[in-house]
């Protein structure tokens, strides 16, 4: 499982026309899900999103985590995540789960954002055509894998 984090000062996400979710300083989360995950990797990467410190504290480093800071995360669906543009100029998508497996992985990985105590989640539509705006604070953009994490 891959979580792509931006830090932002607004985020939302549209489907044909309405917006559906959106949140004002926080973190928008890109998801993407391939073949072997399960909970437990949404649930790890869940709990590293709630708790990494990249906010800012009152002497200007990035000490403080969404959770403390009140902040919000936007969770969008995002099979790219898992495109393979090795060969040719077009890539291809085998790795990427597919929705049977994907939608309720990454909903469980909203849930546990949700348990670990983050109060404002909001959440793109799996598989529409969504239109994501995103202002990125700082820019921070974080990269999270569940197979990086469990490396030492």
């Amino acid at each position: 499982m891959r979580v792509i984090l931006q830090r932002v000062t607004y985020g939302s996400v549209t489907v044909e026309g309405q917006i559906v979710g959106q949140i004002d300083s926080g973190f928008v989360a890109l998801v993407g899900v391939t073949h072997k995950d399960t909970p437990i990797e949404a649930k790890l990467l869940a709990k590293k999103t709630a708790h990494l410190r990249v906010f800012e504290d009152a002497d200007g480093k990035m000490n403080v985590s969404p959770l403390d800071a009140g902040a919000g995360i936007l969770v969008i669906s995002q099979f790219t995540l898992y495109a393979d543009a090795r060969r040719g100029r077009r890539p291809d998508f085998i790795d990427a789960a597919k929705p049977d497996i994907a939608a309720p992985l990454v909903d469980y990985y909203a849930a546990c954002l949700q348990k670990e105590g983050i109060q404002k989640i909001a959440k793109g539509v799996f598989g529409a055509m969504m239109r994501v705006e995103i202002h990125n604070d700082g820019p921070v953009t974080i990269i999270l894998d569940s197979d990086e994490l469990g490396r030492k």
